[in-house]
């Protein structure tokens, strides 16, 4: 393979691991990671944890194209997955995507603690196999079980820090869980034909736009005091309260300016992904400093 060839295919390799969702992954494994610390985690422990997380992240993207691959064909906007897929190899994607998986979980089974490795197979198999072969086709509600394997990396994060699970990281898990209908189904109605040409009804296919707008607007409606609970159970400060509410009315208008419309869902998507990253960068800032205050407080005393 000339050096040329070879540039292609990890270029490719790169567009299949879907770089921006991995960011994400580890932007919120790491929200986690400070939420079980009360603070920033060690670097050690940082380190091991995303890379951990990027890995079975990436592995679990790979793989979930080649799965998808006779339906994205049939989509326009993915295009670029198919020409990637080609350009690897269906079998060497299949291939390198198990190996990054299982590596994954070995390494947080040996260097973490095994309930970290058990939420990395089970976040990889749960998006692998529960949503994309089967809930993705079963039910255009299959969305909101589907989000398991996205809202888990908090939940990885956190146990990366702590091996046990508290009411804490449920709250964080949670709003992951009620973020990412309302946040897909935004991109389902701006894609809607596409969705309908492969034969995957999502919500707006099966059930009409008004109808999907509604739904948006409850989920979207319900985070805000979601994320309130993090102050009221003094997790976060007021100021965090303050910031989140006004995050959400963001994201709440862009909902309803689309509904209003009837189109620019791209917006409303955008604005679901802005303000999950606020909410995750909101909540990791409150929380250190808030752990620096109480440290000066203390050495006072």
């Amino acid at each position: 393979m000339s050096g040329k060839s070879a540039g292609r295919v990890v270029v490719s390799a790169v567009i299949l691991s879907k770089p921006g969702i991995i960011l994400s992954v580890v932007f919120t494994g790491l929200a986690g990671m400070v939420l079980a610390q009360r603070g920033l985690p060690p670097f050690e422990t940082a380190l091991a944890g995303c890379l951990t997380l990027m890995v079975s992240a990436a592995g679990s993207a790979i793989f979930n194209n080649f799965l998808d691959r006779k339906s994205d064909k049939m989509m326009d906007r993915l295009s670029a997955r198919v020409r990637a897929l080609e350009s690897v190899g269906e079998r060497n994607a299949a291939i390198v995507s198990c190996l990054m998986m299982a590596g994954a979980t070995v390494a947080a089974a040996v260097w973490i603690n095994i309930l970290n490795a058990a939420l990395i197979a089970l976040a990889a198999l749960s998006y692998t196999v529960f949503y994309t072969i089967f809930l993705k086709r079963a039910s255009p509600f299959g969305t909101v079980l589907g989000g398991i394997p996205g809202a888990l990396p908090v939940l990885i994060g956190y146990t990366a820090v702590r091996p046990d699970i508290g009411v804490d990281a449920v709250l964080l898990f949670a709003f992951m869980m009620l973020w990412q209908p309302p946040h897909f189904w935004a991109l389902a109605q701006k894609y809607s034909n596409e969705y309908e040409k492969a034969g995957i009804a999502v919500l707006p296919v099966a059930f009409g736009e008004k109808y999907t707008n509604i739904l948006i607007a409850l989920y979207s409606i319900s985070l805000i005091p979601l994320t309130l609970a993090f102050w009221l159970e003094g997790i976060t400060s007021e100021y965090f309260a303050a910031v989140a509410l006004a995050l959400g009315v963001y994201f709440n208008i862009a909902v309803a300016r689309c509904a209003i419309k009837g189109g620019g869902y791209e917006a409303a998507f955008g604005a679901s992904i802005i303000y999950m990253l606020m909410i995750m960068a909101s909540l990791i800032i409150d929380i250190v400093i808030k752990e620096r205050e109480v440290n000066e407080l203390m050495k006072l005393v």
